[in-house]
């Protein structure tokens, strides 16, 4: 699709108001903490709606997102303790484009 043309490239994170480079995040349960403490949650959630609109302005069928994010990832994400420990469970960005039907893949399933 890349080499079609036909991928648009977008960060949630980004399109959420955080910055590049950013702290560390992971979920811990309904929330989204970096690893210096901060709740960006709400960044999280903006992104992914952000993300939802695009993907569906553009009518994508297909979502290549970034494997374990607390974002981007699909089926498997950190625990939310910033030891490296993986849990099962998807991105604020991942399940939300699920929920509306639009199928996500991560670089590792590629």
């Amino acid at each position: 699709m890349v080499d079609q043309g036909r991928a648009i490239p977008v960060c949630p994170e980004q399109l959420g108001g955080l910055t590049t480079p950013r702290a560390p995040a992971e979920q811990i349960g309904d929330k989204v903490i970096t690893i210096d403490g901060r709740d960006v949650t709400a960044e999280f959630k903006l992104g992914a709606q952000r993300t939802l609109l695009i993907a569906q302005q553009v009518g994508a069928e297909l979502a290549i997102m970034k494997a374990t994010s607390p974002s981007c990832g699909k089926g498997i994400v950190y625990d939310g303790t910033h030891s490296g420990t993986l849990i099962e469970g998807d991105g604020e960005t991942a399940e939300l484009l699920l929920q509306h039907g639009i199928p996500v893949l991560t670089e590792e399933e590629i």
